[in-house]
């Protein structure tokens, strides 16, 4: 068993340390809200640090998922930033969705202070990480993904390396963009089914089984129907996820016209205050066109 820290209790990182935990690892905590850190050490026997720093001083693998680049770049950097308290054997586990730019970043300084740096980004949601059952996107050296991979194995039921250093966050953004057009797509076809009369659990039963069925039609289609949309990540999570994606199209000469406009869809769900709804609510937008 490994000593671990882990940085960031959201509704991510908050199950995903209690199953390391669980398996056995000796874990410390941290969170910017020092009593939500106090909570998880209790609920599950393991240690806090009030820095990050602190937190993982004597680990040997640091765990993090925190929000967007700005608080990655504060939980790593300073005096009282993760890195300043690691060893040179230490290896930093990103689960962050966040732009390849400060991944970039982020290993580099790793490198120079011989800490090794995985982009670890994941997909699965909150109901992914509570049942340990996410898949995880992973970019880095070999011998540091080979070297965690079994600690990921805690919460990850599928996990790969697909390059070096930043192909974790790319991989993720291809995920996003897929579940862009996937979402509008089904909020269309149910959003067709009622205004033509059709009951929608009905078609969705025969067609989920055929070439339209999907995740998100198996997973989504029944909160849907019935307007509920709080099962999942939030839109103003989705839209920073698909400004990355559009962002790094431009840099690297990619055409995403369908994820441009969905973004803009997003934007509408966010107008209507569904900032906190989850990504399935792109069919609130098109009942409220009528």
């Amino acid at each position: 068993m490994a000593k671990v820290a882990f940085l960031g209790l959201g509704v991510m990182g908050y199950p995903m340390a209690g199953h390391l935990a669980k398996a056995g690892h000796e874990v410390r905590v941290f969170n910017r809200t020092t009593v939500k850190a106090e909570a998880w050490a209790e609920a599950h026997g393991g240690g806090f640090g009030a820095t990050p720093k602190e937190a993982v001083e004597g680990a040997d693998f640091v765990m993090c998922c925190v929000g967007n680049d700005d608080d990655l770049r504060q939980v790593c950097l300073g005096e009282d930033g993760a890195y300043a308290g690691m060893s040179s054997d230490t290896i930093f586990v990103d689960h962050t969705t966040v732009s390849a730019k400060v991944t970039a970043e982020l290993y580099a300084e790793g490198q120079a202070k011989g800490i090794s740096f995985v982009d670890a980004p994941v997909s699965g949601g909150q109901a992914g990480a509570e049942n340990g059952v996410l898949s995880i996107m992973c970019g880095g050296a070999h011998a540091s993904y080979d070297a965690a991979e079994p600690i990921m194995q805690a919460y990850g039921r599928s996990i790969k390396r697909l390059g070096e250093s930043g192909a974790g966050q790319l991989t993720k953004m291809v995920n996003q963009i897929c579940i862009a057009g996937v979402v509008q797509g089904l909020s269309e076809g149910l959003h067709f089914a009622e205004k033509a009369g059709l009951d929608g659990r009905a078609v969705v039963d025969v067609i989920a089984g055929g070439a339209a069925g999907s995740w998100q039609m198996s997973n989504r289609y029944e909160t849907m129907i019935d307007d509920e949309f709080d099962h999942g990540f939030a839109v103003d999570w989705m839209r920073k996820d698909l400004g990355i994606c559009l962002d790094t199209a431009d840099e690297v000469g990619a055409s995403l016209p369908l994820t441009a406009l969905v973004d803009q869809f997003y934007k509408d769900v966010q107008k209507l205050g569904g900032s906190r709804w989850d990504t399935s609510s792109l069919i609130k937008r098109l009942r409220a066109m009528g």
